[in-house]
């Protein structure tokens, strides 16, 4: 499985939502994302592909598409 789906399919299962069709949309703004499932994401990311990602280093704007988030644990990978 490619970075790209199994980014969105961790998105899926902590929004409960097909976010396949709007990688653009702002998960934070929309209320898909709070700061608990921010923190979840962050521990299922790295646990999936060993990437670091402090808390106290996470800028929301950087992380708030999934295309930036695919993006991001591309870079960091």
């Amino acid at each position: 499985m490619n970075t790209k789906q199994a980014v969105i399919e961790l998105l899926e299962d902590l929004t409960g939502t097909d976010i396949s069709n709007n990688l653009d949309d702002n998960l934070f703004a929309s209320g898909m994302i709070d700061s608990m499932a921010t923190v979840e994401m962050l521990l299922e990311l790295q646990a999936k592909f060993g990437i670091d990602v402090p808390v106290s280093e996470f800028d929301r704007s950087e992380w708030d598409t999934p295309n930036k988030i695919i993006a991001k644990v591309e870079s960091l990978v």
